[in-house]
C-alpha cells in the first residue's frame, strides 16, 4: 500500500468540524471525593451488548489522569440552555462546579442537573490513541429527560434549527 502523508490539522480540524457533535461533560469524584469535570464532545455509542460507549480525553487534560483511572464516571448530555456550563467545564477554571447543581448517585456518580441524560458508565478499557486515552465505558445505569441538546458545529455551538 502506498504511503500517504497526513493532513495537516488545521485541514483535519476544518473537515471534522463539518460533523456535528453533541457535548457531554464528563464527572468522576476526585481523589478526596470531591466532584471533578470536563467538557468532551466526543461521545460514541460503540456496542449494544454488552451497551458499550466510548469518549476520547487528550492526554494533556488536566483530568486525564483521574479520568482513566477513575473505575467509574458519569456522562451528562447537555441541554441547549447548558452553554455557559460546557464553557465553565471545557476551561481552566479552578472550580466549575461553584454554584452548579448536581446530585451524586446510588454508585456515587456525579450527575449535573438539567442534563438531558446521565450515562453512568463503569470503566471496561482504555486505548491510547495519538494524543488521547480512548476511554470504553460499560453503560451499567443512566436516565433521560426531554429537552433539546447542546450542539458543536463549526468551531462554536449550536441548536437544532
Amino acid at each position: 500500500m502506498p504511503s500517504y502523508p497526513d493532513v495537516p490539522p488545521s485541514l483535519f480540524r476544518e473537515l471534522l468540524g463539518r460533523f456535528t457533535t453533541g457535548v457531554t461533560v464528563i464527572t468522576a469524584p476526585g481523589k478526596a471525593g470531591e466532584p471533578r469535570g470536563m467538557t468532551a464532545n466526543t461521545l460514541v455509542s460503540v456496542s449494544l451488548t454488552p451497551p458499550l460507549v466510548s469518549v476520547c480525553v487528550e492526554e494533556s487534560a488536566t483530568l486525564h489522569r483521574l479520568l482513566v483511572g477513575a473505575p467509574l464516571y458519569a456522562l451528562n448530555v447537555l441541554a441547549e440552555s447548558q452553554e455557559e456550563l460546557s464553557r465553565r467545564f471545557a476551561g481552566p477554571g479552578a472550580a466549575p462546579f461553584d454554584g452548579v447543581g448536581y446530585r451524586t448517585s446510588e454508585r456515587g456518580m456525579i450527575l449535573l442537573d438539567g442534563a438531558i441524560a446521565h450515562i453512568e458508565c463503569r470503566r471496561e478499557a482504555t486505548h491510547t490513541a495519538g494524543d488521547h486515552t480512548i476511554l470504553i465505558g460499560r453503560v451499567i445505569g443512566g436516565d433521560a429527560h426531554d429537552a433539546r441538546p447542546l450542539l458543536y458545529f463549526r468551531g462554536g455551538y449550536t441548536s437544532l434549527g
